[in-house]
């Protein structure tokens, strides 16, 4: 996987698993430059660092749902370990395990990533007020111009009387 692919693009590698944002660690293992079992190792090594708000290991359906959904990572699919997730503070903690130069500028490239994602979704959620405000007056003006035809039908009950060219019959 060539980091050069992966710069502009690290808001897909995030997922979003037991509602959180996270990273999975082929990924961050491919973006570090180190492989995952070393990665894993590192992990293990420094485990009080990592607390479950901050790192977590997939359960077999959640990688299965994982590898499923995401064809980059089939070569998971037959892994007998199930892949660490990492959220943004996790993703930030293994700068300070890895402690390489490619994982200190990887790191901040992708805590990059995680702040536009975040900028994303406030802006989906100021775009759906706005669309919820602009529906709300379309049901009133809706509403206001059922009313008025209503009233107009209402007066209507009484016959109307014929129009148009009138003849005898002789």
């Amino acid at each position: 996987m060539s980091t050069d692919i992966l710069k502009a693009e690290y808001e897909i590698l995030i997922f979003t698993i037991r509602g959180r944002k996270v990273m999975i660690d082929y990924d961050l293992a491919a973006l570090y430059e180190v492989s995952t079992k070393a990665l894993k190792q590192q992990v293990k090594r420094n485990r009080t660092r990592f607390p479950e708000d901050f790192m977590f290991i997939l359960n077999p359906a959640e990688k299965e749902e994982l590898v499923t959904n995401c064809d980059r990572l089939k070569s998971l699919q037959h892994s007998s370990v199930n892949p660490m997730a990492f959220t943004e503070q996790g993703v930030a903690m293994l700068s300070t395990v890895l402690r390489s130069e490619k994982a200190i500028s990887i790191n901040i490239e992708i805590m990059r990533a995680f702040a536009r994602y975040r900028a994303i979704l406030r802006e989906n959620e100021e775009l759906r007020k706005d669309v919820k405000k602009l529906d709300e007056k379309l049901n009133e003006a809706i509403k206001f111009l059922i009313e008025r035809i209503d009233e107009l039908h209402q007066g209507k009950d009484e016959p109307l009387k014929p129009i148009g060219f009138k003849y005898k019959k002789s």
